[in-house]
């Protein structure tokens, strides 16, 4: 009898059949690549779903003699070579730059296969949710003075306030329909980073449903520009009375059914619900933006098997 192998593994063969977005080339002296990117993607799929969250933790489970960490060692080989630590530390700190390229062509790969918009108009909904910060709070007046009282502070994350939790400190995943992702500290305005997420969604996207956060000038002209249409919450008392008040509160709801859904959802399967288990911008970003790469690969593989992409995910991915 033939071993099959575990859910894990299978999910981290399929990145070699993933679809790499075309990167600028950087040029300038030092060595040239000898791994792949994908080697180091295939990396952190397992760093996200064993919570593996630094090399020396990664490094650690591949040495384990178990049949799986050796099958999974053997797949993060080439041409008989494993990467040395300096190699590990030096590529995966590099990963985050990519990530919401790589997410954008997955995203794009994921909706050529599931055709959503058969049935459907096509549109996106935009959103952020905030991560809190691991450790303590760095506190207004500390901070203006430059003071750390606290070595579990990051100092890198900081404060935003919400509607549901009031003041926080942490960080803002922002998101397009599970096509887009970055990562930002709070006080990161919502439109800000929309235009570098827009820019990952498909073309024949029509209608883009945000927040009234994102009702900006110049993410309205950039939505015109594309040839589509930002529908948003407006700024005022309510109740409004203008002629598109009823259309609007229509697509306000399917925003916030889709995105409040996968925003609850993401958090309950990655543990987001608490403080991020990494400290500093680029460990939250690998672990925040390759969280969402794994949500994709978790979907492409449901796919593949003819299996539900809603219902039984966060299982699917705790059994792996």
């Amino acid at each position: 009898m033939v071993p099959q192998d575990s859910l894990l593994v299978m999910l981290v063969q399929l990145v070699d059949r993933l679809p790499m977005p075309v990167l600028p080339v950087k040029g300038g002296r030092g060595h040239p690549k000898v791994y792949p990117d994908r080697l180091f993607l295939k990396a952190l799929v397992l760093m996200i779903v064993r919570h593996l969250h630094n090399v020396h933790e990664l490094l650690s489970a591949l040495a384990q003699p178990s049949a799986e960490m050796q099958r999974l060692r053997t797949l993060l080989t080439e041409q008989g070579r494993f990467p040395a630590r300096r190699t590990w530390e030096r590529r995966l700190k590099a990963i985050p730059d990519t990530l919401p390229a790589q997410i954008g062509c997955l995203g794009r790969h994921l909706l050529d296969l599931i055709q959503p918009w058969l049935t459907s108009g096509r549109a996106v909904a935009i959103d952020s949710t905030i991560l809190r910060a691991r450790g303590g709070v760095w506190h207004q007046k500390h901070r203006e003075k430059g003071e750390l009282p606290h070595t579990s502070i990051d100092p890198e994350a900081h404060w935003t306030k919400s509607g549901w939790h009031g003041w926080v400190y942490g960080w803002k995943l922002h998101v397009v329909s599970v096509v887009a992702a970055v990562l930002t500290p709070a006080n990161v305005a919502d439109s800000d980073p929309a235009p570098e997420l827009l820019r990952e969604v498909p073309a024949e996207v029509r209608f883009v449903l945000g927040d009234r956060h994102y009702n900006t000038p110049d993410l309205h002209e950039n939505c015109e520009q594309a040839d589509r249409l930002l529908v948003t919450t407006k700024y005022g008392r309510y109740p409004h009375t203008d002629d598109g008040v009823e259309v609007r509160r229509v697509f306000h709801k399917l925003r916030s059914r889709a995105m409040e859904n996968f925003n609850e959802h993401f958090k309950g399967i990655f543990d987001g619900h608490g403080q991020v288990p990494t400290k500093g911008l680029l460990a939250t970003q690998r672990f925040a933006l390759g969280a969402i790469f794994v949500y994709q690969l978790a979907l492409l593989y449901r796919f593949e098997h003819n299996l539900q992409l809603s219902v039984g995910l966060k299982a699917f991915l705790k059994a792996a």
